[in-house]
């Protein structure tokens, strides 16, 4: 029998729009470091303001213009750039990527770090596939990749602390995809960056305005997600 969504342990979906990264990065430390056995995991759907993040290794030499500072800040051609936790070099957030954070106990779905970016990277496989858009995920270089050209269309970085994790991954959807030609994404240069909207042109699937765009990917994000992990948890306790 298949495995379904109302056989997991309590999941919590909660939406965040417009957020500048910073409050919504010290929230995942916070929700991590005070969390129990007993606390309810947590998904987060955000769509952020303009960000640079870093890797806790990122290397400088992946910035291609020379950071400066301003009102406290690091910012990189005006944009924050912001050192965090996760796993993963430097990378760009913004309007119209879609940003999940999945803050689960991996042991509740039998998960190992290695199985945790292989299940995300199949949920953005899956999404893609329903816009028409074939993909496939790289075991040497976590993200999601574009079959036709290789272009990366959806990046993943984690940080796994005390067996919970937070951080999690992006899905380019309907963006401007400028201030990716700033970085080498994810560490590799001359990597071609993708949306979905480069592919998809069927306003049907994909409509022509934003905020429904990435309500659109996000719906079916969702239902692969609980799909693919109620499988993992079903296996788990078998």
């Amino acid at each position: 029998m298949t495995a379904s969504a109302s056989d997991l342990p309590e999941l919590v979906f909660r939406e965040r729009q417009a957020d500048s990264y910073e409050p919504v990065f010290e929230a995942m430390k916070v929700f991590s470091r005070a969390r129990t056995e007993a606390t309810p995991d947590e998904v987060w759907v955000v769509d952020h303001q303009p960000v640079f993040t870093q890797g806790q290794a990122g290397k400088p030499q992946h910035l291609l213009t020379e950071p400066d500072g301003g009102n406290g800040q690091v910012l990189l051609a005006g944009i924050p750039l912001v050192q965090t936790d996760r796993g993963g070099q430097v990378t760009y957030h913004g309007p119209g990527q879609l940003v999940v954070y999945p803050l689960l106990q991996l042991s509740r779905y039998g998960l190992q770090p290695r199985s945790l970016v292989s299940l995300l990277e199949a949920t953005v496989v899956s999404t893609l596939a329903d816009f028409g858009i074939a993909a496939a995920a790289k075991r040497e270089a976590p993200g999601v990749y574009v079959s036709a050209d290789g272009s990366k269309i959806a990046s993943l970085g984690l940080r796994i602390t005390r067996g919970y994790c937070y951080h999690g991954l992006a899905i380019n959807v309907d963006m401007d995809m400028k201030p990716f030609r700033l970085i080498n994404p994810c560490g590799y240069a001359g990597l071609a960056m993708s949306q979905i909207r480069d592919y998809c042109k069927d306003t049907a699937l994909l409509p022509a305005d934003r905020p429904a765009a990435l309500q659109a990917v996000a719906t079916r994000w969702r239902l692969h997600f609980l799909a693919l992990l109620a499988d993992t948890h079903k296996e788990s306790v078998a």
